[in-house]
């Protein structure tokens, strides 16, 4: 036996009132942008009451409350609000302090100097208010977004869990000891664990002022590695480099891909100091010259040969920024022997922390980004 299920079209009534369940819901993000005025509105009204109610107590006792109390109102005002809001709080407290000057107090030089305080406070608070509006934030969340992205970039170069025999580290300090830095490392390890690749990034600018381009350039790079041809990913990196057109967007770059299993590597170099390589047979470090290719960034459709290599039983390869050997008013062959010596002394004293060592021992000292890492072989 078979049933038929009859569909009734809507009532007139149904159509005309429209039945709450079958309302269109607004979109969230008009909620949202509603619930966010709501939240600016009930905060600024707050701070207003605070304001006034303040100005009763000066009325009640003109000789024991401050101007300066108007401060931290200015200052969560500045934290909390967005522009408009934040001038409206602020016309509040100025009508307040001028119905104060002339009702209860009048004007001194004590008075003077308060005032002038709290018209840089608002000055500042009120370039600070701007600046997060245009990320869209309020509060803190900004501060946390940027330390949330300078700790991803960080996480990018941190160095994975290798196989038994084999050890990885790295090191990277921005110039001047700021948070950002136009240094970068980038890490990706096979699923199967047995092909290591490390990029290592040198971005145009240092410190703060290629931070941005750091953490786009970290991700774009982080995206490539292990995803493509170690071949391929100088190319490919110099491709999107290009396509950003930046002002200066150039950047020099090393690549490397090592089997963790026969010790072979591939090395590939855009316009980057040579790494420099430890062989247990002669003792001996010496410098990885290879022929690589321009700075990425500049040139379109380049091609970026390779040299190949292989760490054997007690091996190490140390891959290095420019602020590592380089430094103002000196020569380049002195930075890189400065370097070749500390990297002999790790072979004595071990190469455990030693690229945080050799970052430390750089040429350029915190003048300039560094960044190093080491990986060898037991």
């Amino acid at each position: 036996m078979t049933l038929r299920i009859a569909r009734t079209a809507p009532s007139q009534a149904d159509q005309g009132q429209g039945r709450p369940a079958m309302r269109r819901a607004k979109p969230w993000p008009s909620r949202l942008k509603g619930r966010l005025h709501a939240r600016q509105a009930v905060r600024a009204v707050g701070l207003i009451v605070a304001g006034w109610v303040l100005l009763g107590f000066m009325f009640v006792w003109p000789l024991n409350v401050s101007w300066s109390l108007y401060g931290p109102l200015v200052v969560l005002a500045g934290i909390f609000l967005t522009p408009w809001w934040f001038g409206l709080v602020c016309f509040s407290y100025v009508v307040c302090l001028a119905l104060s000057a002339s009702m209860v107090r009048g004007w001194s030089i004590l008075q003077a100097g308060t005032l002038v305080a709290l018209a840089l406070t608002m000055t500042l608070m009120a370039i600070r208010t701007r600046s997060r509006e245009r990320l869209g934030v309020q509060g803190n969340s900004g501060d946390d977004m940027l330390v949330d992205l300078r700790d991803r970039l960080l996480a990018l170069g941190v160095m994975p869990s290798l196989p038994a025999g084999w050890h990885a580290e790295s090191a990277i300090r921005s110039a001047f000891g700021e948070k950002f830095s136009g240094d970068l490392a980038v890490t990706s390890l096979s699923p199967d664990g047995r092909h290591l690749e490390v990029a290592l990034v040198d971005l145009s600018g240092k410190g703060r002022t290629a931070g941005t381009r750091s953490l786009v350039c970290s991700g774009a790079i982080g995206g490539l590695l292990g995803q493509v041809e170690p071949e391929r990913l100088l190319s490919a990196a110099n491709h999107y480099l290009v396509r950003q057109e930046w002002p200066e967007g150039f950047a020099t770059a090393v690549h490397l891909a090592l089997d963790l299993r026969t010790g072979d590597f591939t090395l590939g170099n855009a316009g980057h100091p040579a790494p420099i390589q430890f062989s247990a047979g002669s003792g001996l470090w010496s410098v990885l010259e290879s022929a690589g290719g321009p700075v990425l960034g500049i040139l379109p459709e380049i091609e970026f040969p390779r040299s190949t290599g292989r760490l054997g039983r007690g091996d190490a390869i140390v891959l290095y920024t420019d602020g590592v050997i380089e430094a103002r008013g000196h020569d380049l062959s002195r930075g890189l022997d400065r370097l070749l010596g500390n990297a002999e002394r790790l072979i004595t004293t071990g190469l455990a922390d030693g690229a945080r060592r050799l970052c430390a021992d750089a040429r350029a000292g915190d003048s300039d980004d560094r960044a190093v890492v080491v990986i060898w072989r037991d």
